[in-house]
């Protein structure tokens, strides 16, 4: 007889029983829907092969000291104790990559966000003009260059020979040689380029709003645009805010390629070093991908975290 608390075994074979039924059942579905997976498989293998193998490869060899040239050796976590408590460089480059995650991320989002519900209220062609506008700065990958003019550290920088005809300054200031300047910089030149896919998906969000709920909305008691966009815009458009989320998140993690060419690779006393400067140094010039690859496997750990703290409070939106 069975006592209070006790926990039931399933019988013997139950498990193997259920596997069973659930491959059948499995091999079923493939064979019902076979030409979608059909459809499918390409991208599947591709996915496979060219993102997850790469990421489980590279958490493996996080474990390990590897120099390319040499077996990987198995060191446990001693790459991630060296990170913490041995590497200076890595901080300094945590603490600036959250600065640029923090600062360029959500104003960055809330930014396109804001520009795209306000251009979606224009005329299909006016609407068309800023959207490319808008979205310009990254169409061309190496717009950021112009700012490296504008703030060139001699005599020729428009901003230095603005200041010096005005009579703020009487010699050109070291932009980029200077570390109190180059954060500052860069987090504007990144702001400006920070209209990107996020952006275009809102647009299309917006787009895609059923008209008749505005209508209903206004039956129901809404009063102004606000309250039109908080109850019934944002809410209609969960899935663009979510991909506008994690691309956003993305971007401002992996920041390095817009600053490096302005800041100097490594900037002066690592002021604008990023955790993803801190992997391409170790990844591609020292070759200590082991090193490396313990890098990549934090930095793709904290992504995600913050991916799915992002959308549980986009799920909230409008609720």
């Amino acid at each position: 007889m069975k006592q209070a608390g006790q926990k039931v075994q399933p019988p013997k074979g139950y498990l193997k029983e259920y596997a069973k039924k659930k491959l059948k059942h499995l091999g079923k579905e493939i064979k019902r829907g076979k030409v979608s997976y059909l459809f499918i498989a390409p991208f599947c293998i591709l996915f496979t092969l060219f993102y997850l193998v790469p990421v489980i490869i590279s958490i493996g060899l996080s474990f390990t000291y590897y120099n390319v040239l040499e077996t990987p050796n198995f060191i446990g976590w001693q790459n991630y104790i060296n990170l913490f408590f041995a590497d200076d460089v890595f901080l300094t480059a945590v603490k600036n990559t959250f600065l640029f995650a923090v600062i360029t991320g959500p104003v960055g989002y809330f930014a396109a966000l804001f520009f795209a519900w306000i251009i979606n209220g224009f005329k299909p062609k006016l609407r068309a003009i800023l959207t490319l506008v808008f979205y310009a700065p990254t169409i061309s990958g190496q717009a950021f260059i112009v700012w490296g003019f504008f703030f060139s550290s001699d005599l020729y920088g428009f901003v230095n020979g603005w200041l010096m005809k005005l009579g703020i300054t009487s010699e050109p200031i070291l932009w980029f040689q200077n570390e109190k300047y180059i954060m500052p910089i860069l987090i504007v030149v990144v702001l400006w380029m920070s209209m990107g896919t996020g952006f275009l998906s809102f647009i299309a969000g917006l787009q895609n709003v059923d008209r008749s709920l505005y209508e209903a909305g206004y039956m129901d008691g809404i009063k102004n645009r606000w309250q039109e966009l908080w109850h019934i815009t944002l809410p209609s458009m969960k899935e663009q805010l979510m991909f506008g989320a994690v691309m956003t998140i993305t971007s401002s993690f992996a920041i390095h390629d817009k600053i490096a060419p302005l800041a100097g690779f490594p900037s002066v006393n690592y002021a604008a070093h990023t955790v993803v400067s801190h992997l391409i140094d170790y990844g591609t010039i020292r070759f200590e991908m082991g090193y490396a690859s313990a890098i990549a496997t934090l930095l793709f750990l904290v992504m995600i975290l913050c991916n799915k703290l992002v959308q549980r409070v986009l799920r909230k939106v409008g609720t």
